[in-house]
């Protein structure tokens, strides 16, 4: 079985089941499957998935077993006319929905493996940005009374000394 029999497999419940699988979708699949492919749908066979007699949910469903017994390029077929004709339903299928969450899965764990020394959260930095700036402030407010000090065996300070002995 290729990927798009068992897509259409796995999807048929919930194509059956949509309200917006209406009559006029339902006959825009059809009509593009005849005239695109005739192989995959002859003209006796679309006349029978058109006729109005039937509920569309049975046509629908009699469409979907077709196109399962004729095999992966009438899958395939059906899938593109989906989307040609209605993306929100095609969009919303279950396998597509699945592939897409599986992307943002994957995209969640890179994202959290990029950035593992980050992990203490955006309050350490707030935390150790005030801090930083309450001693600039200090120090240009200050001057040497107040940050001497507390001063005495950082960077500024050994820097300044190494500015003085010049």
């Amino acid at each position: 079985m290729g990927q798009y029999h068992q897509q259409l497999q796995s999807d048929s419940q919930f194509l059956c089941s949509d309200q917006r699988m209406d009559t006029e979708l339902v006959d825009r699949l059809v009509l593009q499957l005849n005239r695109i492919y005739p192989q995959i749908l002859s003209d006796k066979e679309a006349h029978r998935f058109r006729n109005l007699s039937v509920p569309t949910k049975v046509r629908l469903a009699d469409l979907l077993k077709h196109l399962h017994r004729k095999g992966e390029e009438a899958c395939h077929e059906f899938y593109r006319a989906l989307h040609i004709h209605t993306e929100d339903i095609y969009s919303s299928l279950p396998s597509r929905v699945r592939k897409r969450d599986s992307k943002c899965t994957n995209d969640k764990t890179v994202w959290q493996e990029r950035y593992v020394l980050n992990d203490r959260g955006p309050m350490f930095f707030l935390s150790c940005f005030g801090f930083v700036v309450g001693i600039a402030v200090l120090y240009y407010y200050g001057g040497e009374s107040c940050t001497g000090v507390f001063l005495h065996c950082s960077a500024v300070r050994l820097s300044k000394d190494a500015r003085d002995k010049k």
